[in-house]
Formats: structure tokens, C-alpha cells, sequence
């Protein structure tokens, strides 16, 4: 049944049940909730009204048709993705999109909003429920743990979303995410498409904010990009310049169907410019000898 949403009352289905090999908290013993800064959060709550539903519909029902065609795990990526979940047995993965960076060893459960996301899930693929992160439909600490890969940005609450992931994983989470920052020293976004890297500023929440809504121990990876990733997200083609010209490529990148349309166009005019006359060369050609770049991805592992 992968690839087809399952109803949230799917009891028990890659859910391990609580028995009395858990610890049940007592009465009142709930998580302690956190408290973040002013300053820490204050760019979680500039969520753009993308995120809101529009009759029950996400905006990937719009800009997700044809994401899976250049969207697949990158294995040196998920090497580092799987080794963080540890020895847990049970994951659900939240904002799971077509199913990439899912386990195959393990009991998982996929989270996804989007009807359009859903339909794009291989056969085979973990069982998905049609939900969102800021309201999971599991009880507490109904798996190991709990995973977020790429996704946070899209979120209507990521602080909200993140203290969900915390509720129903009894382990730990394990979130692969970008510092927001990080994006002006790219050279594509610093340079061609600088509302890329505006949008991704106002909606990534920092690193630190993870960390803090997590709790426990959180350790922060950095996890390098290679020259030649399989993955087709946003960093995947930074010593590949001539793909983000491609359309295919473009589609898989959900910012670039959500800057304004003359951004995108002056954005690809400048690169095919720069590419045919020599600057792009002159201005970042030592990227060329490079087999992998820090552009800011980090896995933030969180101990509950």
C-alpha cells in the first residue's frame, strides 16, 4: 500500500505499540516546553500565506506535478541521514514528500499534505498519512523517532511542527535542514537569483531554533554537498551552473516556482550571459576543483 495516503486511525501500522517495555510518563508528566527569544524566533512567524490551505489544498498541489522527476536520494547523503536515527526501530517521517531519505531497514510511517506528493510515492514505499507537521495524528512517543528532511520552510509553524516531532518520538529527531544565512556566499543565490535566497532567509528556521526546540542533546552536522549529487534540491548543481537553466530542474526546486516570474527570467538571462561570455568562469571557476562544498546544510540531531 505505499505510495497511497492511509487514514490518520491507522492504528499500529509501523507504529510500535506502547507496552510496558515503555516507560509511560505519570499523570502530568508531559514535556516541558520551551521557551525561545524574541530574536531567536521572530522569523518563524513571517510564514507567507503559501503556506495556509486554499479549500483544503497545499501549495504543492500547485508547483509538486513533477517534482519526482529529478528529486532521489544522493546515498552519501543518506548515509548520514540513517546513521543519526541509530538503532531506532520505528521512524515516521514528516513532511515526506515522494518518500526520499526513507529508511528500508526499519518500521516507518510517512507524514505528507499534499494529494499531489502522495500520488508521486513508488510502489513499495513506507505507508503514508495525509496530515501535517503542526498537528500529527499519533500519541506521544509513538515511535523511536522521528525524521524532517528539507522540509521545514514549508511549514506554517516550524516551532510548532518541531515540538510535534519531539511529543511523538521517544528516541530522538533528526532534522536536515539549512542555516538560513548560509545562502549569501552561494553563488547562485547571491548573484542570479537573489529572491531565492530572500525567500529561503524568511522561511528556513535558524539552526540554533532546531536545536532549542528539540531539546535534549542536539549535535549539529555539517553535511558537505557533492560535486556530483544525485538529489536535485537546491545546492545539488553548484559545479553544474548550465542545470539551473534547465526547466526539469527548475520543477524540482520548489523556490523557483515561488519567486515572481521576471526574477526567475532576469535571474536565468544573467546566468546563460555569464556562462556564454566567460564570467561565471572567471567569477567561480575554482569550484570546479572541488569535489564537495559546505552551502549550509546541517543535521540537527536531537536527543529527547
Amino acid at each position: 500500500m505505499g505510495g497511497a495516503p492511509l487514514p490518520p486511525t491507522m492504528a499500529g501500522y509501523g507504529v510500535r505499540r506502547e507496552t510496558a517495555r515503555r516507560r509511560h510518563r505519570q499523570p502530568g508528566e508531559g514535556r516541558r516546553h520551551r521557551r525561545h527569544s524574541a530574536t531567536t524566533c521572530q522569523c518563524l512567524h513571517r510564514r507567507a500565506a503559501l503556506h495556509t490551505y486554499d479549500g483544503g489544498v497545499t501549495y504543492y498541489e500547485r508547483i509538486g506535478v513533477r517534482y519526482s522527476a529529478t528529486r532521489r536520494p544522493d546515498s552519501r547523503i543518506a548515509d548520514v541521514i540513517f546513521s543519526a536515527l541509530g538503532d531506532a526501530e520505528s521512524v515516521v517521517n514528516v513532511g515526506a514528500g515522494t518518500g526520499s531519505y526513507e529508511p528500508t531497514d526499519r518500521r516507518v510511517v510517512a507524514v505528507e499534505p499534499s494529494r499531489v506528493m502522495l500520488a508521486q510515492r513508488a510502489p513499495g514505499t513506507a505507508p503514508a498519512v495525509q496530515a501535517v507537521a503542526e498537528g500529527l495524528p499519533f500519541p506521544d512517543d509513538a515511535f523511536d523517532a522521528a525524521m524532517a528532511v528539507l522540509t521545514l520552510h514549508h511549514w506554517s509553524d516550524p516551532i510548532h511542527g518541531l515540538a510535534e516531532l519531539r511529543r511523538v518520538a521517544s528516541n530522538r529527531a533528526v532534522v536536515l535542514s539549512i542555516a538560513p544565512d548560509s545562502e549569501q556566499s552561494f553563488w547562485l543565490t547571491a548573484r542570479y537569483f537573489p529572491a531565492i535566497g530572500a525567500w529561503d532567509a524568511a522561511h528556513f528556521p535558524p539552526i540554533e531554533a532546531i536545536c532549542s526546540t528539540l531539546g535534549g542533546t542536539a549535535v549539529v552536522t555539517h553535511v558537505p554537498i557533492p560535486s556530483d549529487c544525485q538529489d536535485g534540491f537546491l545546492g545539488a548543481f553548484w559545479r553544474r551552473p548550465h542545470a539551473y537553466l534547465d526547466p526539469d530542474v527548475q520543477d524540482g526546486i520548489s523556490t523557483f516556482l515561488l519567486i515572481g516570474e521576471e526574477e526567475r527570467r532576469r535571474g536565468e538571462r544573467l546566468l546563460a550571459q555569464d556562462l556564454e561570455n566567460g564570467e561565471w568562469q572567471n567569477r567561480f571557476g575554482y569550484l570546479l576543483e572541488l569535489d564537495e562544498l559546505d552551502l549550509g546544510y546541517r543535521l540537527v540531531t536531537g536527543g529527547l
